[in-house]
């Protein structure tokens, strides 16, 4: 916040710096829009700013003016009203900072090297589709077909194109198949528990059909849980019961199985080929889902000395983003800028993936898209995962 006070207290009227006497508030979305635009497609490099409840006098003084602190609530939401009109998307944060014991606004627009930015949809009569607007100096000049024109040339001259980009397993070479080994998922933990009350339902239910004792259930009990383990007389109706519980309550032992003991790792790697580097990549990953293919949505939690505990927040942030659907596996990352001619691990952490022996001798296409601001076009394909014996 000091950062922001002291160029608050030094900040003049140019083509990467505007001041405004009044807050935004719901009146003024069209004059935010118009004024997010010219500053993004300003042609300056670094960080932007538009600063509220600041103005300069007719003497040239600045001055400082209280900011309602209801226009820091996020009705409206600067940052969603941003996202809805704008492409491509602008990174802008809101925020009070006090300067000389008035709080004032200040808008930081991260560094614009997606140019030109322009209206996605009609926000109002005067500010339509397509509309694009550039800050020069202290003005917003709305922008014409020539300077478009010109914006997008000089975008597509600087681009890095998506052939220079290859993509796949890590390796003494960068391979693009994957060897994946498959396991008896019958021996995870909750199987196996699952599969011992099974048994001792069907003792009991045949027990209690010929009319005869609970001795064989006793029995049974003692041979699949041991001594150790007292018997106590459930119903099968409890039995059930504990089977749709066994899941939650084997959890972490299950994940301890997939996702550690006998787990495979799947990481990628990116190497850019061109002379100059992707900026502000992220990556997309789409594989079929199935019912013996488990990719671990978070790290599991860590085994220590018989006990599990949670992992830290940097492992935690370090993993990539899992969503599971009933057809597909989606993973995203964010990779951040790539440099030229030098291969790059795409996850922070490993993905964790585990598969079952129906698998074996099948293959999962594995879609990737490659984003970056200043890739022409994203670089896209297709990698395979092999199940092997």
């Amino acid at each position: 916040m000091k950062r922001l006070s002291k160029i608050a207290r030094s900040a003049s009227p140019t083509s990467a710096t505007q001041l405004r006497r009044q807050a935004y508030g719901v009146d003024g979305v069209r004059d935010f829009l118009r004024d997010v635009l010219a500053i993004a497609n300003a042609a300056v490099e670094g960080p932007r700013y538009i600063f509220v409840g600041v103005d300069i006098d007719e003497h040239g003084q600045k001055r400082f003016h209280d900011i309602d602190e209801q226009d820091f609530s996020g009705k409206p939401s600067y940052q969603s009203l941003a996202n809805e009109y704008i492409e491509p998307a602008v990174r802008i944060r809101f925020r009070p900072v006090s300067v000389d014991g008035k709080r004032i606004g200040v808008f930081e627009i991260g560094d614009c090297q997606d140019r030109p930015y322009m209206m996605r949809m009609d926000y109002s009569e005067t500010l339509r589709r397509g509309d694009a607007y550039a800050r020069t100096r202290d003005k917003a000049v709305k922008l014409g077909r020539r300077q478009l024109q010109e914006l997008f040339e000089k975008k597509f001259r600087d681009a890095v194109s998506a052939v220079d980009i290859e993509l796949g397993f890590p390796g003494e070479i960068i391979h693009k198949d994957l060897a994946i080994e498959t396991h008896d998922l019958a021996r995870l933990p909750s199987a196996i528990a699952s599969s011992k009350l099974e048994q001792l339902i069907n003792i009991q239910n045949s027990a209690r059909n010929t009319g005869s004792t609970t001795v064989m259930a006793r029995l049974t009990h003692a041979r699949l849980f041991g001594a150790d383990d007292p018997y106590v007389d459930r119903s099968p109706q409890q039995l059930m019961q504990d089977m749709q519980q066994i899941r939650d309550k084997h959890r972490d032992h299950d994940e301890q199985f997939l996702y550690e003991s006998h787990a495979d790792s799947l990481q990628l790697v990116v190497y850019n080929q061109g002379d100059d580097p992707i900026v502000d990549a992220s990556l997309t990953l789409v594989l079929p889902n199935h019912n013996e293919f488990y990719v671990a949505a978070q790290l599991p939690r860590k085994l220590v000395r018989d006990s599990f505990v949670d992992r830290t927040p940097e492992e935690i942030a370090a993993y990539p983003s899992v969503s599971l659907a009933d057809d597909r596996v989606q993973i995203t990352c964010k990779i951040g800028d790539i440099p030229a001619g030098e291969p790059v691990e795409a996850f922070g952490i490993p993905v964790r993936i585990c598969a079952g022996k129906s698998l074996r001798g099948r293959r999962f296409g594995v879609r990737f898209s490659l984003h970056g601001q200043n890739l022409r076009s994203p670089a896209q394909g297709t990698l395979r995962l092999l199940f092997t014996p």
